[in-house]
């Protein structure tokens, strides 16, 4: 299954499957960061993505992503859509 993450909260984490893969989108992001509230709860979800563009769009630098989230493209993004079905996502 795949999860697009648009929004973080305390309820979308507890729902998140740890082997789920997980794609911060959107002011997700923003939660991404180290020493973020959300770094304990993100360190057990495996594997998670981030969209690199929501991340260049709002000025959060890659070094700054807490360990174990793989920024990716569009056509990774695309891809990961074909291979994970089926398709959850979280606002």
């Amino acid at each position: 299954m795949l999860h697009l993450v648009f929004e973080l909260s305390s309820p979308t984490l507890a729902r998140l499957q740890n082997q789920a893969t997980v794609i911060f989108l959107n002011n997700a992001v923003f939660g991404l960061v180290k020493n973020s509230i959300w770094q304990n709860n993100l360190a057990i979800l495996t594997p998670c993505y981030v969209l690199a563009e929501d991340l260049t769009f709002r000025g959060i630098e890659m070094d700054l992503l807490i360990d174990g989230i793989t920024p990716i493209d569009y056509a990774q993004f695309v891809q990961l859509t074909i291979e994970n079905t089926p398709i959850q996502t979280w606002n």
